[in-house]
């Protein structure tokens, strides 16, 4: 879109320009279409340390890069619609994660694309593999079904008398749905009787908890765009319900969740920036292997704790990443 500044400028001068004048004006600064799947609020440290490490890089937002920013809210079905927007723009490359990037890879199979949060992407066929991902896309995978039994471990470790574990996902999340089939095996191997609560949209949120009822001793919950966009809720009921529950990140426990393990999701958009920056220098999209996650957090909220009446081992909290009060 041309300034009314630049506009009124072009109208006034144009015909007068020497030709050699006009052939050295600045080029098109590179875009970047960058589509969360949830709030901007709620993706905002992750946003910052990819933006972040985009400065480093010499990626500066308005001079060396334009970034467009989306959100779709937590909604599935506006993910397509500004996955198709992001195209129509012409970005040199997306930057999205969960069930987005698939919306984005339906969306175009020539715009580069990197996501940041997904669980298992050969699983749910976006990539053909982890070594050569192929076509024009390309991530970091969250790992969330190779760590499900190590957060049900950590869970059980709080929860001595665990015997009847409430998993609640999305079942319209492809990458959830897998994790759960993780999560029932590790628990049933541990001698524990899963108890599935499926949920498609908010409203489903509140009877999925009213349909437990004495039916479980503790919540897994699998991360999506969906439960992550109403976190705040979700604690709420779990602390109402007395459920010691373990989550994906760490923004659940500060919304009042006991705890959460997995990738440190910050980390994951810096190496996504540096996907970005080798992209904008030439590099093709699926040449890039799939990355693994190198740091994972352990975050425990010892008020939530203390509010359902467990009692947390020193040894176990000097195992945490980070200790809320």
């Amino acid at each position: 879109m041309i300034a009314r500044r630049d506009f009124i400028t072009l109208l006034g001068g144009a015909a007068a320009w020497p030709v050699a004048a006009r052939a050295q004006q600045p080029a098109k600064l590179p875009t970047v279409g960058y589509l969360g799947t949830t709030a901007a609020s709620a993706w905002a440290p992750w946003t910052a340390a990819f933006v972040q490490r985009l400065h480093e890089l010499g990626w500066i937002d308005g001079r060396t890069v334009v970034i467009q920013y989306r959100w779709a809210e937590g909604r599935t079905e506006r993910s397509a619609e500004l996955a198709a927007e992001l195209v129509r723009l012409k970005v040199d490359v997306i930057v999205t994660g969960g069930n987005a990037a698939v919306a984005a890879k339906q969306a175009s199979s020539v715009v580069p694309i990197v996501f940041a949060l997904v669980d298992d992407p050969v699983g749910i066929g976006l990539v053909a593999s982890l070594v050569r991902p192929g076509e024009n896309i390309t991530g970091l995978s969250t790992q969330g079904t190779e760590v499900a039994g190590k957060r049900l471990a950590l869970l059980r470790e709080i929860v001595p008398g665990l015997r009847r574990l409430a998993i609640m996902f999305n079942v319209g999340y492809p990458s959830g749905v897998q994790e759960v089939g993780e999560v029932q095996s590790a628990a049933r191997r541990l001698g524990l009787v899963p108890v599935p609560l499926e949920i498609r949209r908010a409203e489903d949120i509140a009877p999925a908890f009213e349909s437990l009822k004495d039916r479980a001793d503790a919540l897994y919950v699998v991360g999506d765009a969906l439960v992550f966009t109403h976190r705040v809720r979700i604690t709420t009921l779990t602390l109402i319900a007395r459920l010691p529950t373990i989550y994906f990140v760490r923004e659940y426990v500060e919304a009042g969740g006991l705890m959460s393990y997995g990738p440190n999701v910050p980390d994951l958009f810096r190496r996504a920036a540096n996907m970005v920056d080798k992209i904008l220098r030439g590099a093709r999209p699926g040449e890039l292997p799939i990355e693994q996650p190198t740091k994972f957090d352990l975050v425990i909220n010892l008020t939530t704790a203390k509010g359902l009446g467990l009692t947390i081992p020193e040894s176990f909290l000097l195992l945490a990443d980070e200790v809320i009060e």
